[in-house]
């Protein structure tokens, strides 16, 4: 769209350039201000298209990031999921590890017993291997004689073999009492073992719990946080286009005006070609006129050749003499708008030091007396596609 409306004002300049003969031209200083006014509104189309570029790479980016957050989102769902299942074996764990402690107690309580017996079955055994060793040879020495027949003799060695078989019980009571502590502390070791994996697993569990939740918490984070740094970004962006558009409204507006501008110009300078034209023997110079002359010359002309310095005092001249243009020198150099050094500062500083040379002064005095090199022109720029001018002199067109 922009481009289209670059293309209608060059065409309006153009058509204008059509409406009017080519002698006859707009001041440079107008031509300059509309150039640069182009010139600055190109630059801020340029700069609009690369800030709206910008927008669109932005909003793209935060398009990217809230569907990553989405999928954050999601894998935090799964995550609470996960959690929820770590959370449900670990309660299933400090189950198990309350049932194993409750094991644990038990099998201390049946090892103590064990002991207990044990220790029982061997205070038991060691009396019966101090009696035996005591009282062994005497006691069947005894139950010998004093057998009153073969069958009582018999009995009594019924008894003997009913001791020995009571002292293998005990025995064997004491070797199964120790076999069955054995077990128990076994069973004790197995338990505790069960007991500690249980423990780690359950702080293996409560890990996983803390790297799920700080894993997703900070990429959520981190997301949420680029989001709204790019948000910053975009509103920023937004600032600057609107700034922008609004800048070239008002460039728009200015170059809308210079072109008003340079068709009253043309429309100016058409007149001063049909208008009457005073004898130069009419003019009545003021004091001080050749002075301003001079230094505007040096001014507009003062890198110029001699030749390039009398065109540009003829055109200050060919005003004078026109009906169409103040009738005095100082009202043609101080015209609003016509010649830039005025409108700078430069023609003021240059009259305040006397700058102007010897060359200036010649040339001065010369289109004073009414020589002039450009014939009737009345105005001068440097050179510029789409005027055919009258004159060339130097780096100056006249027309």
């Amino acid at each position: 769209m922009r481009d289209r409306r670059k293309v209608a004002v060059r065409l309006l300049f153009v058509l204008l350039l059509g409406i009017f003969p080519v002698t006859v031209h707009a001041t440079e200083e107008t031509r300059q201000q509309i150039e640069a006014a182009e010139k600055a509104k190109d630059e801020t189309e340029s700069q609009l298209d690369e800030t709206e570029e910008n927008l669109k790479d932005l909003n793209e980016q935060q398009g990217q990031l809230e569907g990553a957050l989405s999928t954050l989102n999601t894998e935090l769902s799964q995550v609470s999921n996960n959690l929820s299942d770590l959370e449900t074996k670990i309660r299933d764990k400090e189950a198990e590890i309350e049932r194993v402690n409750d094991k644990i107690r038990e099998v201390q309580q049946e090892l103590e017993e064990a002991i207990r017996l044990k220790d029982d079955q061997y205070e038991t055994m060691k009396k019966q291997i101090r009696f035996m060793y005591e009282r062994s040879d005497y006691l069947y020495m005894e139950l010998f004689f004093s057998a009153g027949s073969f069958s009582d003799f018999l009995n009594k060695n019924q008894y003997i073999e009913q001791l020995s078989a009571y002292q293998r019980k005990v025995l064997q009571s004491y070797k199964d009492a120790q076999a069955a502590m054995e077990a128990k502390e076994e069973e004790l070791l197995l338990a505790m073992e069960q007991l500690e994996d249980d423990k780690a697993q359950l702080d293996d569990y409560k890990v996983q719990v803390v790297a799920e939740q700080s894993r997703v918490s900070g990429l959520v984070s981190k997301t949420a946080n680029s989001i709204q740094a790019t948000e910053s970004q975009i509103s920023q962006a937004e600032a600057k286009a609107l700034a922008y558009e609004q800048k070239l409204k008002e460039q728009e507006e200015n170059i809308t005006a210079l072109k008003a501008k340079l068709a009253e110009e043309i429309r100016m300078a058409e007149l001063a070609s049909q208008s009457s034209w005073r004898d130069i023997s009419e003019v009545s110079f003021a004091e001080g006129d050749r002075y301003l002359l001079a230094n505007l010359i040096y001014c507009e002309a003062g890198g110029e050749s001699y030749a390039g310095q009398v065109a540009v005092g003829s055109v200050v001249m060919n005003r004078v003499l026109s009906s169409v243009y103040p009738n005095t020198v100082t009202g043609v150099i101080y015209q609003s708008g016509q010649f830039s050094p005025v409108a700078s500062g430069r023609l003021a500083l240059a009259l305040s030091e006397g700058r102007a040379t010897s060359g200036c002064y010649k040339a001065a005095d010369e289109v004073m007396k009414g020589t002039t090199n450009v014939g009737n022109c009345v105005y001068f720029r440097t050179p510029v596609e789409g005027i055919n001018p009258k004159y060339t002199i130097g780096g100056h067109i006249f027309y």
